[in-house]
C-alpha cells in the first residue's frame, strides 16, 4: 500500500538521522572519558580508539531503542500536525491499522537490538576488560614515560626519567623511589640502560647516588656509585579477581542463576523487551494537537524513555541485591507497560470515552392521546 510505504520511508529517514546524532553525542562523551582514563594510566593511549569502539558497541542497543522511539513519535506527530491522520481516520481506518506498517518497519531493528543486548554486549565488555588488564599487567619498564612519575605494577616503586633514546634502551636523569622491607630508598643517576641477564631484565644506572633510611630510624645512609643494577622486570603478583557478570555470556548467566547473574540477565532482556514496548507506546502517545505543535510531545516521549530506562536499571540492581524477584519484576514492568500501551491504543482506535463506558438510559416513548 502506498500510504504504508510512505510512512516506512519517513520513519527510516528519521531513524537514520536520529541514530547519527545520538551516536555522535555518545562517541564524544565516551571519547572524553576514555582519554581521561588514558591520561590516568588506566588505558593504553595507543588503544584509545579500540576501547572507544568496544564501548560504543556496548551502548548500541540503547541508541537504537531511543532512535526507534523518537522516529515513531516524530513521524506520527508530524502526520497529526499536517492533518494527514484526519484523512486517515475519515477514510474509515483507525489508529490500530497502523500496526502493520509499524511492525514491518520495526522487526529488523528489534532483532538487531536483541542480538546486540544478548550477544554483543558481553563480548564488547570482555574485549575492553582484556585491553585494560593487559595494559595494567605490563612490565615496569614499559610503564615509564619520559617526563612523568610512574608507579610500578607492585606499587612499591616510583620511576622518573628526563628523556630516553629512540629505541628506549637508554635514559638520562633517572630517579627511583622505592619502599622495601621497612626501608625507604631513593636512587638517582645521570643515565641508565636496559640489559637482559638470563631471564631477568635490569636497569643499569651510571654515575649516581643512593639514599637509604629505615622507617623506624632517623639515620640516613648515602652511597655513591659508578654503576648500579636494579631488577625492574619482576612479575607483579597476580591478583585473583572475580569475573564481573557483564563479561559473561547470557547462557552462563542463565545457568549460574545467582542474584548478580540474574540482575545482569534482567538488564539484557529488559533492553530487548523495552524496544517492543516503546514502539507501542510511541504509537499510542503520538496524538498531538495541531495548534500546539509537536515539541511538547517529543519532550513527553523523552521523559517516558528516561523513566522506563531508569526502571530497568533499578530492577537490575534490586535483583542483583536479592531485593526483588527476577520473574515478578520483569512481568510487572514489561508486562504492565505492554498492557497499558495496548489499552491506550485500543482506546484511541475505537475512540473510547468515559461516556462510552457508562450505559445510557433510553428515553421514554411518549404515549399517543386521543382527543
Amino acid at each position: 500500500m502506498l500510504f504504508h510505504s510512505s510512512i516506512r520511508k519517513e520513519m527510516s529517514r528519521t531513524f537514520g538521522a536520529t541514530v547519527v546524532v545520538l551516536a555522535t553525542i555518545v562517541m564524544t562523551v565516551l571519547l572524553i572519558r576514555t582519554v581521561g582514563l588514558a591520561s590516568r594510566g588506566s588505558v593504553d593511549p595507543g588503544e584509545v580508539m579500540m576501547v572507544l569502539g568496544y564501548t560504543v558497541l556496548g551502548h548500541a542497543p540503547t541508541i537504537l531503542t531511543l532512535s526507534l522511539f523518537v522516529a515513531i513519535v516524530a513521524t506520527l506527530s508530524r502526520m497529526y500536525r499536517d492533518s494527514e491522520m484526519v484523512i486517515w481516520f475519515s477514510s474509515g481506518r483507525g489508529l490500530g491499522n497502523l500496526l502493520l506498517p509499524l511492525l514491518r518497519f520495526c522487526w529488523p531493528i528489534w532483532l538487531a537490538i536483541a542480538v546486540l543486548a544478548i550477544f554483543v554486549w558481553p563480548w564488547s565488555h570482555e574485549q575492553s576488560q582484556t585491553l585494560r588488564e593487559r595494559f595494567e599487567q605490563r612490565s615496569d619498564l614499559e610503564r615509564v614515560i619520559p617526563g612523568q612519575f610512574q608507579e610500578s605494577a607492585s606499587g612499591s616503586r616510583v620511576f622518573f626519567i628526563d628523556k630516553d633514546s629512540i629505541g628506549g634502551k637508554t635514559a638520562g636523569q633517572v630517579f627511583i623511589a622505592a619502599t622495601e622491607k621497612g626501608r625507604q630508598i631513593v636512587t638517582s643517576a645521570r643515565g641508565g640502560r636496559i640489559e637482559t641477564i638470563g631471564d631477568d631484565r635490569f636497569l643499569l644506572l651510571s654515575q649516581g647516588q643512593r639514599l637509604e633510611n629505615r622507617v623506624d630510624q632517623s639515620e640516613i645512609k648515602i652511597s655513591k656509585f659508578e654503576e648500579y643494577g636494579v631488577l625492574v622486570d619482576e612479575k607483579a603478583q597476580q591478583v585473583v579477581r572475580a569475573i564481573p557478570p557483564r563479561v559473561l555470556s547470557t547462557r552462563a548467566l542463565w545457568i549460574g542463576a545467582t542474584p548478580p547473574f540474574l540482575g545482569e540477565l534482567s538488564w539484557r532482556v529488559g533492553l530487548a523487551l523495552s524496544s517492543i514496548n516503546f514502539a507501542l507506546i510511541g504509537l499510542a502517545f503520538s496524538a498531538v494537537n495541531p495548534r500546539i505543535g509537536r515539541n511538547g510531545n517529543l519532550m513527553f516521549s523523552l521523559f517516558t524513555f528516561i523513566v522506563y530506562y531508569n526502571l530497568v536499571n533499578l530492577g537490575a540492581s534490586r535483583i542483583a541485591s536479592s531485593s526483588a524477584d527476577f520473574w515478578t519484576f520483569n512481568l510487572t514492568l514489561h508486562g504492565g507497560a505492554f498492557l497499558l500501551a495496548s489499552l491506550l491504543l485500543l482506546k484511541r482506535h475505537w475512540n473510547w470515552t468515559p461516556r462510552f463506558l457508562v450505559p445510557r438510559r433510553s428515553a421514554p416513548i411518549p404515549h399517543a392521546t386521543t382527543p
